[in-house]
């Protein structure tokens, strides 16, 4: 029988894994930061008022109501079919040239026919630029 006492071992702390950690969370925050990126050259830019600026006689506004109505800017078409719509763009066009905007305001629950019915109208009326007017979630502005 071997009675001698054991020397106790001293507890070690293992520091591996605990630097395997700090690297992941490390590699983690570098690719989730997103870093500001510097130019070379320090520009400070004009200021307009855009609204103020903004060319509104080239602009064409189409309303199409949930049920089917058509307004050119703000004057309603009689009619609902595609050529009293398309004779109605083409008058409203005249004198506008290539410049001339057509913005499509359609209701939200307006009907898909109705707002294709507004962009056909609009290319048989030789109208090739067309936007559509949306409104923010958040403050309600167009």
């Amino acid at each position: 029988m071997n009675f001698r006492h054991r020397s106790r071992e001293e507890p070690e702390i293992n520091l591996i894994p605990f630097i395997d950690v700090l690297l992941v969370v490390l590699i983690f925050l570098m690719l989730s930061t997103t870093y500001s990126k510097f130019t070379e050259l320090q520009v400070k830019l004009p200021e307009a008022n855009a609204e103020a600026q903004r060319d509104r006689p080239k602009e064409i506004i189409v309303a199409v109501s949930a049920d089917g109505r058509y307004a050119v800017n703000r004057t309603l078409v009689e009619g609902r079919t595609l050529d009293a719509l398309t004779q109605v763009l083409g008058n409203a066009s005249k004198g506008g040239g290539k410049d001339m905007v057509l913005i499509i305001s359609a209701d939200a629950s307006a009907a898909h026919q109705s707002v294709i019915t507004v962009m056909e109208a609009a290319r048989r009326a030789g109208l090739s630029q067309i936007t559509f007017a949306t409104q923010s979630a958040l403050s309600g502005n167009r």
